[in-house]
């Protein structure tokens, strides 16, 4: 039973189909053992930690359970943070695409409750929020509990901890006593166990394992950063490890859009894959994956799962996921058949404790490591080059030799030949040209154009060219001031190495420019 495919389920199609989407085949161990009994209307205990796939287990029979003609209030799933409040609600829409008429929100503080309000007027059947925030709407009368017949307390342990008690205890008494109450925990303290003692009827305690963590041979490592210098950081080690193959993952369909976009305007062979793309359109982006026509994949974890991709060098957190499990999911697209592979992930101020979680369940050490200096990976590429050059010194046609030869005897001194030769392959690297510390400082950089109003440049014919050569939009550029000769433009810090790289060589006005950060920058 713990292996049965989702098909063999009594579940709709429309979300089969979404599931087929998501990237499920088979159903871990909860959600094989827990799905079937919340169908049947039993309350549950189900006891598994985090990255076990609980979310699934809890969500499917939570979408069948919900009458679509009604627009009321009829589900409320309760978790301790924000941060997973937001998860669970993201994956319950992923799993509603094909389901017409149902509607999720979520609710948490740290967001205007304002617009939350907004949202739960035009009718949700699921609401997913943190037990505060959910005392809130329930007290302004804009969440109406009278009718609600499924709830579910997420880490329950973990809302004990955070002393979230009182809260849990007043919303389950504001809701009908015939209902469905399910509880999930990775532990079963004193605490937890009150709480299923007097607000459950003859629950059904379901434990079951996470997923099997076992890794192959993986060199895994972190990288502490800024948010803002992601995209930075990105490029630069996609530069020092020039994988044939590599994946950046990130957690939202958006992010992948944005991703892909920044590693194009920077020249790299990159392709988007996210569960929100036709079909066909995935196809097609996988074939060129596959065939190295794009080399860098950046994907949503519609990709961790169920797709089994050959000699994938790299993978790469850009943002690090928010279940253990799918941290599995994604490094193990390295690492292949036996051979071995790289990981790095992303890691913010406030994500450390997330690392440490990930540590715990895969029972790995990820290492720290330093971003890459500018010099040091152009001393990885020529390291590179100069070993391809090596192995092919035994098939080289005596021209190149001969040639090499002549201009030794012509006293044309071979070192800077070789090192212009180097150059040369290697690229001017305008980015020797930028300090490592781009992204810190002031919010924006102050560029100096050599085009003014005597070549009849206007301020839109700077944000159109901007724009449409870098692909960042217009209102995100700064004060725009035309002097005679030149034209100085504010740029966010971020789009700053795009604007010079993009903008390098092309024109205003028929007006072949030059962009430089001005002598204060």
């Amino acid at each position: 039973m713990e292996n049965y495919d989702f098909e063999s389920m009594n579940i709709s199609d429309a979300l089969k189909r979404a599931m087929s989407d998501m990237g499920y085949e088979k159903a871990t161990p909860i959600q094989a053992k827990t799905i079937d009994a919340i169908l049947d209307g039993r309350d549950v205990i189900g006891q598994a930690k985090t990255g076990s796939g609980k979310t699934a287990a809890f969500a499917v029979p939570c979408i069948e359970s919900v009458d679509p003609d009604d627009n009321g209030l009829q589900a409320i799933i309760l978790a301790p943070t924000r941060e997973l409040a937001m998860q669970i609600c993201s994956e319950i829409r992923k799993l509603l695409k094909y389901t017409d008429n149902i509607k999720t929100a979520a609710v948490y503080g740290g967001q205007p409750i304002i617009e939350q309000i907004k949202v739960l007027r035009k009718g949700v059947q699921i609401v997913v929020g943190t037990p505060g925030r959910v005392i809130d709407h329930i007290k302004r009368h804009t969440l109406k509990p009278q009718n609600v017949r499924y709830v579910v307390l997420d880490e329950a342990d973990e809302m004990l901890n955070m002393g979230f008690r009182e809260d849990m205890e007043k919303i389950l008494k504001k809701l009908p006593k015939e209902r469905q109450t399910l509880l999930f925990s990775a532990t079963m303290p004193k605490a937890v166990l009150d709480i299923t003692n007097e607000y459950q009827k003859e629950p059904v305690h379901i434990k079951a394992e996470a997923e099997k963590t076992a890794m192959p041979e993986i060199a895994q490592f972190y990288i502490e950063i800024k948010e803002k210098t992601k995209p930075e950081a990105l490029c630069r080690m996609l530069d020092f490890y020039a994988p044939r193959l590599a994946m950046v993952f990130c957690n939202t369909k958006k992010r992948v859009d944005e991703v892909t976009d920044i590693l194009k305007t920077r020249d790299f062979k990159a392709a988007g894959l996210h569960g929100d793309m036709e079909q066909p359109k995935r196809d097609k982006v996988m074939k060129k994956f596959r065939s190295g026509a794009a080399n860098i994949l950046v994907a949503t974890d519609v990709v961790a799962r169920g797709l089994d991709i050959e000699n994938v060098e790299l993978v790469i957190n850009y943002d690090l996921p928010l279940e253990e499990e799918y941290y599995v999911h994604r490094v193990g697209r390295t690492g292949r058949a036996g051979k071995t592979g790289t990981a790095l992930s992303f890691v913010t101020g406030k994500e450390t404790n997330r690392l440490r979680a990930i540590m715990g369940y895969t029972k790995r050490k990820i290492k720290l490591m330093p971003l890459p200096s500018l010099a040091e990976i152009t001393k990885e590429k020529i390291g590179r080059l100069v070993d391809d050059a090596q192995k092919i010194f035994g098939n080289l046609p005596p021209i190149y030799v001969e040639t090499i030869q002549r201009m030794e005897k012509n006293n044309i001194p071979i070192d800077m030949l070789a090192a212009a030769l180097l150059k040369m392959s290697i690229g001017d690297n305008e980015d020797d040209d930028m300090p490592d510390d781009i992204n810190d400082g002031p919010e924006t950089r102050l560029l100096y154009i050599d085009a003014g109003s005597k070549d009849n440049v206007r301020i839109k014919d700077v944000v159109g060219a901007i724009a449409g050569e870098c692909g960042i939009q217009g209102s995100l550029i700064g004060d725009i001031e035309v002097c005679e000769d030149y034209t100085l433009a504010e740029i966010p810090r971020k789009y700053v190495k795009d604007v010079l790289k993009g903008m390098k060589g092309k024109k205003i006005k028929k007006k072949k420019i030059n962009v430089r950060l001005t002598a204060e920058d």
